[in-house]
């Protein structure tokens, strides 16, 4: 049994998220970058752009093109993963390109691309999910211009359970997983997929518990974002205040 008395196998409640820890601008060479650890999933995420899309047949005249890369090191999993993208990890970067083209105003940058990379360093559950809000914080640390920080959760059922953000465990042995990603200031759904079965009940259930997990993690990137750039606006301000001997001469 994954739930026993309404705790689940890792000690958590239904409604609760595995510990996240988001921080922003870890990379110097990239124009932004987010380090994400939720649960024993361990993520890095790295934009690089606007720059001129190259080859220019993939340009587009009136907007900028957002492009995604998921990928799973090897090393990421207990079993070896061989090397390269597979059918999953490509369609994970599509579905992820496609919800971040929805919140950023690619129309500012014509004829450019938007690289987003997110590297999976280690997994356990929810990877998608994980990638999606770290390469969101990446984003707004690289200055790229958006309608909102999208955010992504999952919800599932374990035990015939809905439950919130599930475990390694939960997701091979549940019956179903519901991993989304929003908008948060609009509630707009960016991403929406479900693997198992759910009634209609059960999905409306599992859908308002990701959307309360989105929030919570929403929170979370905002006060990541806020210490990255609470530190540097310090630093600034001290490097132009003028020393008491420089206002003395």
């Amino acid at each position: 049994m994954l739930i026993k008395d309404g705790i689940r196998v890792d000690g958590r409640k239904y409604d609760e998220l595995r510990p996240i820890k988001i921080e922003a601008g870890v990379l110097h060479r990239a124009e932004g970058s987010c380090a994400l650890e939720w649960g024993n999933n361990r993520v890095l995420a790295a934009v690089y752009g606007p720059r001129e899309a190259i080859p220019r047949h993939t340009q587009h005249p009136l907007k900028a093109v957002v492009n995604a890369r998921y990928n799973m090191v090897p090393f990421s999993v207990s079993d070896r993963k061989r090397p390269g993208p597979d059918r999953r990890s490509v369609e994970i970067s599509k579905v992820t390109a496609e919800a971040l083209s929805n919140v950023v105003f690619t129309e500012f940058f014509p004829r450019t691309s938007i690289d987003v990379s997110i590297e999976v360093l280690g997994a356990e559950a929810g990877t998608r999910c994980a990638g999606i809000t770290a390469a969101s914080v990446a984003l707004a640390d690289a200055g790229i211009p958006m309608r909102d920080l999208p955010v992504a959760c999952a919800a599932g059922k374990v035990d015939g359970t809905i439950v919130l953000d599930l475990a390694g465990e939960e997701d091979c042995e549940g019956e179903a997983d519901l991993p989304i990603a929003i908008a948060p200031r609009t509630g707009k759904i960016l991403l929406m997929q479900m693997d198992g079965h759910l009634t209609f009940n059960e999905f409306e259930e599992a859908l308002e518990l990701a959307l309360a997990g989105c929030k919570q993690v929403s929170k979370l990137q905002k006060e990541a974002l806020l210490r990255r750039y609470h530190v540097t606006a310090s630093t600034n301000e001290s490097e132009l205040t003028p020393k008491k001997e420089e206002v003395s001469a």
